[in-house]
């Protein structure tokens, strides 16, 4: 997947001069949760709308560097990685930094959201299967042999949970045969959580991204 073509710059980063005023104004117009505050292309960190309202109209941003949050990815991060950052600080808006760390643009959620729904995992017809097993115990390719070994395809595999010492992993796979993979997956301690011969979790993972569009965009 190509994430250049998503950086965007509708919202111009900050300057370090600017009245808190304008800034105010700005968030007023925009939905973002963040805007990033930027000096001679380098980013110095992003200024949330929840602390910009406490600021002091009259003052400039440069008076309140110390509450900046620092965060971003680069040209080079992959989009699975670019949806973590999203979710670990809790933004709609990533900044983007080049090779020489220079500000380049940001990427909004909603666009990587997206990308999401446009994977083989969601747009492939094929069965959803879940299966745990202890975190030091599995193996991707171990879980892509067993797919494979019964004429199917991996079309996506995650980590949707790991605690207490268990891996939890929701896979999809095209073809059939879902019953001797869930066999197999038995003769290699694989426990089963969820084996869905038709498409109903990932079209319940589809109305969820919708759902989560429509509400990025309120």
């Amino acid at each position: 997947m190509n994430l250049h073509s998503y950086i965007n710059n509708d919202v111009l980063p900050l300057l370090p001069n600017y009245p808190v005023k304008m800034v105010l104004g700005m968030f007023s117009v925009c939905t973002n949760t963040h805007i990033p505050l930027v000096e001679d292309h380098k980013l110095l960190g992003l200024i949330s709308e929840d602390d910009v309202q406490g600021f002091d109209p009259d003052k400039r941003m440069s008076d309140y560097l110390y509450v900046l949050d620092l965060f971003f990815v680069r040209k080079t991060t992959n989009w699975i990685d670019v949806l973590e950052a999203f979710a670990k600080f809790n933004a709609n808006v990533m900044p983007v930094l080049d090779e020489h760390n220079n500000y380049v643009g940001y990427y909004e959620l909603i666009d990587i959201m997206s990308l999401f729904k446009e994977t083989p995992f969601l747009n492939e017809p094929g069965a959803v299967l879940i299966v745990e097993k202890g975190h030091k115990d599995y193996s991707f390719s171990e879980v892509s042999q067993i797919v494979e070994s019964n004429n199917a395809k991996l079309l996506g595999a995650f980590i949707s949970e790991d605690k207490d010492d268990i891996a939890q992993i929701t896979m999809k796979i095209g073809g059939s045969g879902l019953s001797e993979i869930l066999q197999t997956f038995r003769r290699y301690s694989y426990k089963i959580v969820v084996g869905i011969e038709e498409d109903t979790y990932v079209e319940g993972l589809k109305e969820r991204s919708d759902y989560l569009n429509k509400f990025l965009e309120i």
